[in-house]
Formats: C-alpha cells, structure tokens, sequence
C-alpha cells in the first residue's frame, strides 16, 4: 500500500529556551528533525512503502528544512509547509498536501528523535490490518488523579498505555476524523484520539522508553546521553 509520511515540526520549543524552534535544535551535532526524516529515508528504501513525506515547519524555517532533507537523501517527493498555531492544525494543514493516492498516511512527531525505522514499519503494517495504529509503553509508574493539590484516587495501572508517535492510519479515516474535528470544534492531542471517536480500531505496537518526547531542558538532556552512549557502542 502506498504511504505518505507527514513530519510535525512546527513547535516553537518555549520551554527549551533554546532560541530556536525545537525540530531545530541540535543533538549529537545534527537537528533534532534530521533524526525522524533519516528514520523514514531507511524505511522508504528499504521497504518502498512511503511513496511521499510532508513535513510541517515553524514559517520561516522552509529553507532550513530542505537542506535537512537533502543532506538525509530522501529519496521520495517531499513538501515542506509552514505549521498551524496548535499541533492538530499542523497535522490538518500537511495532510491536505498528502496525494490521494496514498492510502496509509503516518503521523511523527519530530519532538521523538529516536523512534526506530521497526516502530514506523510495524505502525504501517498494523494501520493497513486495523485501519489505524499508534506506537505505545505500558505506564510503569503508580497514577494519582489529584484534585485542589491533593490525591483523590488512585488509578489502576493495568491496561493503560502511554502514547507515542509515530502514529499511522488509512488516509480516508484520519481525513475524515479531522474534518469532523474542524466541524465539530474538537480538540485532541494526538491523531488516534481523533480517529477512535469515529469508531475507528486503533491498534497499538510497543514502542520504545527511548522514544521520548523532547519537551523540557531535562528531555534534551537525557536523549543526548542515549545518543551518546549508542556512539560510545
């Protein structure tokens, strides 16, 4: 099936106080963008399942990212558009540049550098079974819902995944899902939140505890220790 790959790079980066938008950011010597679309050229090579990519950028950085994207030589067409105000509006706005053709559209983050060239391949082969997928660890640690700074429950851990990106769902259906959200004025975090309330299965497939989102100073600070204990090895 053919796939198209969209690219969410459009965060400001606030909260790094880096000066430059998050997807620009360095890590190991290399932009925390080049990551994800070296992750995506192996698979395109390699499996010839992602057939184009879009990637959503903060306006005025278009430039930048094509020198990104031809330093990673993807081999595969490739649109670069300024992002929308929130996340969901970026997803919105590259997926409208996505062709008809592509039946599998695939959602990362490049906020999660080291998601592997396995998890964007086993999110593809899941979408095309199920309709949509999303790459996911199970909680580990014990969750309070706390109200006015105090405990008010305990919640039961078991059962309950955290969500990651990438995520991957037949075009139709995430196309669908955000034109109703347009409609309907909903708003969600992530793609598959989108999509379940459509009556969509999403399945899910183990992603990784290296695959963090980089959000916060100490975020950065961690994925540049796994990166450089991986060049150490």
């Amino acid at each position: 099936m053919k796939a198209a790959a969209i690219i969410v790079a459009a965060g400001s980066g606030v909260r790094l106080g880096s000066g430059v938008p998050k997807a620009f950011v360095k890590l190991g010597g290399r932009t925390m963008l080049s990551y994800s679309i070296s992750a995506i050229a192996l698979v395109s090579s390699q499996l010839h399942s992602i057939d184009e990519v879009v990637i959503a950028v903060p306006q005025g950085f278009e430039n930048a990212a094509r020198a990104e994207v031809a330093a990673a030589g993807l081999g595969v067409p490739v649109k670069i558009t300024a992002g929308g105000i929130e996340r969901q509006d970026s997803v919105r706005i590259a997926l409208e540049l996505t062709s008809s053709e592509s039946e599998l559209v695939l959602v990362h983050d490049a906020a999660r550098p080291l998601a592997t060239p396995a998890i964007f391949e086993a999110c593809l082969a899941a979408a095309a079974r199920a309709g949509g997928a999303i790459a996911a660890i199970p909680v580990a640690d014990t969750l309070k819902r706390v109200a006015d700074s105090a405990i008010a429950a305990t919640v039961a851990r078991a059962g309950l995944w955290q969500a990651q990106t990438p995520q991957a769902f037949r075009r139709e259906l995430l196309v669908a899902a955000h034109r109703r959200a347009a409609i309907e004025g909903i708003v969600a975090t992530d793609d598959a939140d989108l999509v379940e309330r459509t009556k969509v299965r999403v399945e899910v497939v183990e992603g990784s505890t290296a695959n963090i989102k980089i959000t916060t100073p100490s975020d950065l600070a961690i994925v540049e220790a796994i990166i450089a204990a991986r060049t150490i090895e």
